[in-house]
């Protein structure tokens, strides 16, 4: 029992150390290849647009991979004449 007091402090300190790597290996980073400009978007910041553009063209919400490839189409025609990030 003694031991494991003994190492506890170092161990403390690689839980510590370790933490936030595992934390952020765990994160979504997800990057949508736009096939018709030939750029990425990094998909966490393109919901609000992808939203913006179904309210504005009066489309229900659909997660983007299920929409047809002429919506998905429209959609980075609609991206690219809008605020880029």
């Amino acid at each position: 029992m003694h031991r494991l007091f003994k190492n506890l402090p170092a161990f403390a300190l690689c839980a510590t150390l370790a933490a936030p790597l595992l934390i952020a290996g765990c994160a979504v980073h997800a990057r949508v290849y736009d096939p018709y400009y030939h750029d990425y978007h990094d998909w966490n910041g393109e919901t609000v647009y992808y939203n913006q553009w179904e309210t504005e063209t009066h489309r229900r919400h659909v997660d983007f991979n299920k929409r047809p490839p002429d919506e998905q189409k429209q959609y980075w025609d609609w991206r690219h004449h809008h605020e880029q990030h």
